[in-house]
C-alpha cells in the first residue's frame, strides 16, 4: 500500500465509539423485544384494528380523532397492518422495534452533534435506549405509535435547529418545519417540539443572563420562530376545530396537582434517570405502573442530587443550562397532563404513568449528556471546561485544583452507563412480568378456539366484551360484533334465534340464557297463557323491567307455524316466526314496564306459553 492511500484508508476506519454505540442501538433492541414479545394487544389496541377492519379507507376515519389523538399515519399503518395481519402481534411489535431503532440512530447522531466527541456519549445514549420508562412505548401499540413518532420528531427538529443556528443557512429551517409536519401527522403532542428548539436555543445558545438571552434568542433566529408560528397556528386552527371536551379533564383541587407532580418528579423521572423504577404496580391489561419502593426513591433522589450538583461544579453554567432545559420542559409536559388528565378516579396514581414522560426522557438524556460530557459551542469548539482531546490547550491550559481529566471522565461514564443498563435490566423484570398477562389475548384466543369447533348455525346476540378486555368507556368498540370484526371467520350475531349461543367472561362458546325478570304463573292449567282466535294477551311480570335493549326469552308450544308480535310495555312491539311443537326464542328487543303482551298473527293458531323472561343474557346454568 502506497503512502498516498494510507491516510484514505485511516479516514475510512469505523470510529470505535460509534461501533460500540452501534451495538448498544442493537441490544436495547433485542432487549425491548424480549421483554415485549410476551404480551399482546392490550385495551385501545383493539378499537384501533377493529375500526381499520371497519372504515378502511374512508378520509373520516383517517383523518378523524381517536380519544381526541389526531393520528392519520398511525391510523394508515394500523389499517396496512390489519388488512394483511388482523390481530396478530408480531408485525406491530417489529414496527415499534424499527421505530425504536431509528430513535436511537438519530439520538447517537445529536449527541455527536452536539457534544464533545469521546466514550462519554454511551452515557446518554443508554440512558434513553435502555430507560425502563419507555418499555412501554415499545410493548404497547397504541402507545408506541403516537411516542415513538414523536420522540423522532423532537430529536430531528432539534438536530435541524442546532444546524441552523450553527451555519444560518435556512435550508435547515425545511429539515426543521418537515420534521415536526411529520411527527404532528403522527400525534398532536408533536406540538411540544416547537418549545423545545426554543428552549434548547434560549437555554444552550443564547449568550447573557435570561433577559439578554431571550431578546438574543428571538432577535437573532426570528426565521425559525416565524415559521414554527405559522406551523402551530395552522395546525391548532384545524386540530380544535375537529377535537371535543369530552376526554379532556379538569383537576379538581391544588392537592391533586401537587399529589401529580410529587409522583411525576419525585417517583417516576428521578428513579428512571439511574435505571429505575425497580418494581411496578400491575394496572389491568395495559402495561405497569411504577412503583419504587421507599428505599428506592431516597436513593434516586441522593444519586441525582448528587449528579447536578457535581456536574455543576463541574461545568459550571453549563450544567446549569442543561438542568434548567430540563426542569423547564418537564414542567411543561407535567402541566399539560395535569391540566388535562386528572379530575377522575384514577388521578391518584397519574403521576406514576411512564408514558407521560415519554416526551421527556429524550430531553432528560440530552441534558444529563450536555451536563456531563459540555457542549459543543455554535463555532464547534466544546465548553472551555473539557476542551477537546486532540487540541493543543488540552495540555496547557490550567484547569481547577480536583477537576476530571478527559480519560477518567471517559472511564466514568462508560462505567455508569454499563451501571445504568444492569439497573434497567433489572426493572425490566417485574414490568415484563406483569406485561405478559393478557385478558385481551386469552380472551380472543378461547373465542376463536371454540368457534373452530362450534357447530353449524351458531349464533350469537351482539354483547360488550369483558371490561378488563375493552373498557366500556370506549363503547360502541367494546361490543363484540365490533371486536370480533377484524377476526376470519368470526361470530355470527342475529338479534332473534331458536338456539342462541354466547361467549363467557373467559371466551368460550356457551348455550345462551336469560336471567332477569319472570312473568307471573299463567292462569291457564297446562297452558299457561293461551293466544288463540287472534286476540291480544296481557302477561304480567313479576316486576319493571328497566327502559333499554332487553333479550326476551318466551318458551311456548304452538299447533302451527305462523307469525307473532310480542311488546314489552309501551316499546315498539317486535314480529317473530313461531314453529309448530314446543320451541323457545330469543328476540333483541326494547322493553319496559310491568307487562308484555302477545298476539298471534293467524287467528286459527293456538299458542300456549308460561315462560318468559326479560333481562340480560348469561350462560346457561349446567344441569
Amino acid at each position: 500500500m502506497s503512502a498516498a492511500t494510507a491516510p484514505a484508508v485511516r479516514t475510512a476506519r469505523i470510529d470505535p465509539v460509534d461501533a460500540v454505540a452501534g451495538v448498544l442501538i442493537l441490544l436495547s433492541v433485542l432487549w425491548r423485544a424480549v421483554v415485549a414479545r410476551r404480551g399482546f394487544l392490550a385495551i385501545d389496541d383493539f378499537p384501533i384494528v377493529s375500526q381499520a377492519d371497519a372504515y378502511g379507507w374512508d378520509l373520516e376515519h383517517l383523518f378523524g380523532l381517536y380519544n381526541n389523538h389526531f393520528m392519520p399515519l398511525g391510523r394508515i399503518t394500523s389499517l396496512i397492518v390489519e388488512r394483511f395481519a388482523g390481530y396478530d402481534y408480531t408485525p406491530l411489535l417489529v414496527l415499534m422495534l424499527l421505530a425504536q431503532a431509528a430513535v436511537g440512530v438519530a439520538f447517537y447522531r445529536l449527541l455527536k452533534l452536539m457534544l464533545p466527541a469521546g466514550w462519554a456519549l454511551l452515557l446518554p445514549l443508554c440512558l434513553l435506549v435502555f430507560n425502563p420508562l419507555t418499555l412501554e412505548i415499545t410493548a404497547w401499540w397504541a402507545v408506541g405509535v403516537n411516542l415513538l413518532p414523536m420522540q423522532f420528531a423532537m430529536i430531528m427538529a432539534v438536530g435541524a435547529m442546532v444546524k441552523y443556528l450553527r451555519t444560518g443557512d435556512r435550508h435547515h429551517l425545511i429539515s426543521l418545519a418537515a420534521a415536526v409536519l411529520v411527527g404532528l401527522l403522527f400525534f398532536e403532542k408533536v406540538l411540544f417540539a416547537v418549545p423545545l428548539v426554543f428552549l434548547v436555543a434560549l437555554c444552550l445558545y443564547a449568550p447573557g443572563g435570561p433577559v439578554r438571552a431571550v431578546v438574543t434568542t428571538v432577535r437573532r433566529w426570528w426565521p425559525a420562530w416565524a415559521l414554527l408560528t405559522v406551523i402551530v397556528l395552522v395546525y391548532l386552527g384545524a386540530y380544535l376545530a375537529r377535537s371535543t371536551a369530552s376526554t379532556v379533564r379538569e383537576p379538581s383541587s391544588a392537592g391533586e396537582v401537587g399529589t401529580f407532580f410529587g409522583q411525576y418528579f419525585g417517583e417516576t423521572l428521578a428513579p428512571g434517570l439511574i435505571g429505575g423504577p425497580w418494581s411496578w404496580l400491575a394496572a389491568g391489561d395495559g402495561t405497569a405502573v411504577v412503583a419504587p419502593t421507599d428505599a428506592a426513591r431516597w436513593i434516586s433522589w441522593i444519586l441525582l442530587a448528587a449528579l447536578v450538583t457535581g456536574t455543576i461544579w463541574w461545568r459550571r453554567w453549563v450544567a446549569v443550562r442543561a438542568w434548567t432545559l430540563l426542569l423547564i420542559f418537564a414542567l411543561l409536559a407535567g402541566g399539560l397532563i395535569a391540566a388535562t388528565r386528572l379530575g377522575s378516579a384514577l388521578s391518584g396514581v397519574a403521576g406514576l404513568v411512564p408514558r407521560y414522560l415519554g416526551d421527556v426522557m429524550p430531553v432528560a438524556a440530552l441534558c444529563v449528556g450536555i451536563a456531563i460530557c459540555g457542549l459543543r459551542k455554535l463555532d464547534d469548539t466544546a465548553d472551555a471546561a473539557n476542551p477537546p482531546a486532540a487540541s493543543p490547550s488540552a495540555t496547557t491550559a490550567p484547569r481547577r485544583p480536583g477537576a476530571i481529566t478527559a480519560s477518567r471522565l471517559s472511564v466514568a461514564t462508560v462505567a455508569a452507563a454499563a451501571l445504568f443498563v444492569a439497573s434497567s435490566a433489572w426493572s425490566s423484570v417485574d414490568f415484563s412480568s406483569d406485561w405478559s398477562g393478557k385478558a385481551g389475548r386469552d380472551y380472543l384466543r378461547t373465542a376463536q378456539a371454540d368457534l373452530a369447533v362450534a357447530g353449524a348455525g351458531t349464533v350469537f346476540m351482539d354483547q360488550p366484551v369483558p371490561e378488563e378486555v375493552v373498557p366500556s368507556m370506549s363503547s360502541p368498540w367494546n361490543m363484540q360484533s365490533r371486536f370480533f370484526g377484524p377476526v376470519e371467520n368470526g361470530p355470527t350475531f342475529v338479534t332473534e334465534a331458536q338456539r342462541l349461543s354466547i361467549f363467557d367472561q373467559s371466551g368460550h362458546v356457551r348455550p345462551a340464557w336469560v336471567d332477569g325478570v319472570r312473568a307471573e304463573p299463567g292462569p291457564v292449567k297446562g297452558c299457561g297463557y293461551q293466544v288463540t282466535r287472534g286476540r291480544t294477551v296481557t302477561i304480567p311480570l313479576e316486576s319493571a323491567v328497566v327502559d333499554y335493549w332487553q333479550v326476551l326469552r318466551i318458551g311456548y308450544l304452538s299447533d302451527k307455524d305462523t307469525t307473532a308480535t310480542v311488546q314489552s310495555g309501551d316499546r315498539p312491539a317486535r314480529s317473530f316466526a313461531v314453529r309448530r311443537g314446543l320451541n323457545a326464542m330469543f328476540i333483541l328487543m326494547l322493553a319496559g314496564g310491568d307487562k308484555v303482551t302477545l298476539k298471534a298473527d293467524d287467528p286459527a293458531a293456538n299458542i300456549c306459553t308460561d315462560e318468559i323472561e326479560i333481562g340480560p343474557l348469561v350462560p346457561q346454568p349446567a344441569g
